[in-house]
C-alpha cells in the first residue's frame, strides 16, 4: 500500500528522473535508499528485479568517477544496496556504532554491469533489451 501511495503520489508530481534529480542534491543515506527502493519497486530498477540481467548493486563516486560494487562492512558482495563497504573516503558519517549513516554527496547509487555504472533509470532500459 505505501509503495503504490510513493509512486502514485510520485507519478502525479513528478518524473521518475525529476526525483531522482531531487535526491542527488542530498547525501545518500540508508533511508534515501530505502526511499529508492520504494520508488522503484516493480522496476528493474532493484536488486532483485535486474540481477539475472547481470546488474550488481553499486555506486559511482561522480567526483572522481571511481565505482564501487555494494558490499557488507567484511568485504563480502551484498546482493542490495548497503553503505558499510563503501571505501572510507566516501563515508561522511557513522553512527555510534560505527555503521556508515551517510556518504558524499558525490556518491549516487545504481548498478554495475560488465564494469560500466548503470544509474536505476539506465538499467532498467537497458534490462529491458
Amino acid at each position: 500500500m505505501l509503495i503504490e501511495q510513493l509512486q502514485t503520489l510520485n507519478s502525479g508530481q513528478e518524473t521518475q528522473d525529476q526525483a531522482r534529480a531531487r535526491r542527488l542534491r542530498g547525501a545518500l543515506t540508508q533511508m534515501s535508499l530505502r526511499n529508492e527502493n520504494l520508488l522503484y519497486a516493480n522496476t528493474r530498477g532493484i536488486s532483485q528485479n535486474n540481477r539475472s540481467s547481470g546488474f550488481r548493486p553499486g555506486y559511482l563516486n561522480r567526483a572522481n568517477g571511481e565505482l564501487a560494487l555494494s558490499r557488507f562492512s567484511d568485504g563480502s558482495p551484498a546482493p542490495i544496496h548497503v553503505l558499510d563497504g563503501l571505501p572510507e573516503t566516501w563515508i561522511a558519517a557513522r553512527d555510534k556504532d560505527g555503521r556508515v549513516t551517510a556518504v558524499s554527496p558525490e556518491v549516487v547509487s545504481g548498478f554495475i554491469r560488465d564494469g560500466l555504472f548503470y544509474t536505476r533509470d539506465e538499467a532498467i532500459k537497458a534490462a529491458a533489451h
